[in-house]
């Protein structure tokens, strides 16, 4: 079952890599979701948790080869080994000690992927921390010491993204037309800049108290959807 899966998620995975991204994925556990899964498989062993943390997991190693590797013509093997870099961490992974497993499995993919660019060189007892073992989309040089001292920040902005995309449909789902209007001023919810309480009454033409009334009312509608 899991050769079989990890076949179909490789060709979810080079789809990303041409098309739109997360388009092609098992939406992201939620964190009880996932604590639930890792719990399942480390007391009974349940393979099908254990498939289910690797398809919903996958986007990292997809993130990971387009961010860095987009100019490698070997992102087929990329993503496979980057996938086995994503089963160990799955494997490997401490849930009970509330760390975010996001981060954690993306070191673990940009590991095995290092450890291929050392097989493929040959240099089993010497690695130069400085040799160019890839270039940037820019035509960059990329080294070892590039990808191991890298803060990588993957799993952050994913999860960020995850949020902000559901606020935005809270936004649409609980808000009225004014208090939609007033949040996106005040946050700068439309890629603008975020406006003053006061910037925003003048822009709409009504008072600062009602603005701050009328925030108030949006956000504790918004924490309640939320929550």
């Amino acid at each position: 079952m899991l050769e079989l899966l990890l076949s179909v998620l490789a060709g979810m995975s080079y789809v990303f890599l041409s098309a739109n991204p997360g388009s092609q994925f098992p939406p992201p556990l939620s964190r009880d979701e996932e604590a639930k899964l890792f719990e399942r498989f480390a007391e009974t062993g349940d393979e099908d948790a254990r498939c289910k943390l690797i398809s919903h997991n996958l986007r990292l190693v997809a993130h990971i080869v387009k961010k860095y590797y987009q100019a490698n013509p070997a992102k087929d093997d990329l993503i496979s080994i980057g996938t086995i870099g994503l089963i160990k961490a799955i494997d490997s992974f401490k849930y009970a000690n509330g760390a975010r497993f996001g981060t954690y499995g993306a070191k673990c993919i940009q590991n095995e992927i290092l450890m291929f660019f050392r097989s493929q060189k040959k240099l089993a007892s010497e690695v130069s921390m400085n040799e160019t073992i890839e270039t940037d989309r820019d035509g960059n040089p990329l080294t070892y010491m590039d990808i191991i001292k890298v803060d990588d920040t993957i799993a952050d902005d994913i999860d960020l993204r995850i949020k902000l995309e559901k606020v935005s449909r809270d936004i649409e789902k609980v808000l009225n037309k004014r208090e939609r209007e007033i949040i996106i001023l005040r946050y700068g919810l439309a890629n603008e800049v975020p406006l003053t309480q006061r910037e925003v009454a003048e822009k709409l033409g009504i008072s600062r108290s009602y603005v701050s009334r009328i925030e108030k009312t949006s956000l504790e509608k918004l924490r309640s959807c939320f929550d």
